[in-house]
């Protein structure tokens, strides 16, 4: 365990050095600079912003300077906030965005899994059908909708709830359903067909056959083995959840870092955008070795067929 958490780790920070180095180019080849959009720049402010962020240096020395201050950990100062270092404003955002991806995934998963299992232990019944329609349309209405049809009705209509910000845990009600629909869908189709292969499998007959409960058969063969793909899904869905409250945080008027992710790009900020973007990649690829550990946790085979072939 130790060495491969080690292997992994190293292809982590190989992983952020690619992506630092494909967006610090990405960044540099769109035209223009992040003074452009400023009106009226005089030629000598504006190179004296240029030299004063380092813009005005060749394109190998921008990118030496970048990969070793990202080496200390420094991620720069942004070109549009004043005196305000990307590192401060990613802490001082992060967490709101952070707090309502922790509880969407969460709702994600526990509804998801929720439905799921009702499809499959009552297939081709109203219940499943019922699981499914709500699948299918989570899936088919964009977040956005969602958030908009939300608000009309919960905030306007019948002013049960705030419409921007988050002030309180009922404030948490809308954004968190704007953005578990997709989530939600794709974990119940995706517990639902795995259980039902579960049910079918040769094992399942015999748990059957030695006369134990439907109920026990559930908890220690169906559910244990039917989630499995559920926990492969949970690093995406931890990345997308967090980094798709995008569009849901303008919306609701919240403070949250995909807020300022969208600002900095309309402003053409570098070093936010470079630093955000990082950070969110770091989040995903920390997601996935989580994922990892814990499936090789909940299937304890995976290891074992591991161990034969290092064995071999």
């Amino acid at each position: 365990m130790i060495r491969y958490s080690l292997t992994k780790l190293l292809y982590l920070v190989l992983s952020l050095w690619v992506l630092a180095s494909v967006t610090f180019l990405l960044m540099k080849a769109i035209p223009g600079d992040p003074f452009m959009s400023e009106k009226a720049v005089p030629p000598e402010i504006r190179a004296r912003l240029m030299a004063q962020y380092g813009l005005d240096k060749p394109l190998y020395e921008q990118y030496f300077v970048y990969i070793s201050n990202l080496a200390k950990g420094d991620l720069g100062i942004s070109m549009k906030m004043l005196d305000r270092e990307v590192g401060q404003t990613i802490r001082d955002a992060f967490p709101f965005s952070l707090k309502l991806g922790v509880v969407s995934i969460i709702v994600s998963v526990i509804v998801g899994i929720g439905l799921g299992m009702i499809a499959a232990l009552r297939h081709r019944k109203l219940l499943d059908s019922a699981s499914m329609v709500i699948a299918v349309l989570g899936v088919s209405v964009p977040s956005f909708v969602l958030a908009s049809f939300f608000q009309y009705i919960f905030g306007v209509k019948l002013k049960w709830l705030h419409v921007v910000g988050l002030n309180g845990p009922l404030d948490y009600i809308m954004p968190t359903l704007a953005l578990s629909a997709l989530p939600i869908a794709f974990i119940a189709r995706l517990t639902r067909s795995s259980m039902l292969e579960v049910l079918t499998a040769d094992y399942i007959k015999t748990a059957k056959a030695k006369g134990l409960s439907r109920g026990a058969i559930i908890r220690r063969h169906v559910l244990r083995n039917g989630i499995l793909p559920v926990v492969t899904y949970l690093g995406p869905l931890t990345a997308n959840v967090v980094t798709g409250s995008f569009i849901i945080e303008q919306i609701f008027g919240i403070g949250g870092l995909g807020k300022i992710f969208v600002t900095s790009i309309s402003n053409r900020d570098y070093s936010l955008i470079m630093g955000i973007t990082l950070f969110y990649g770091l989040i995903l690829m920390c997601a996935r070795f989580i994922t990892d550990i814990a499936y090789g946790l909940i299937d304890p085979r995976i290891t074992l067929v591991s161990r034969k072939e290092k064995a071999a």
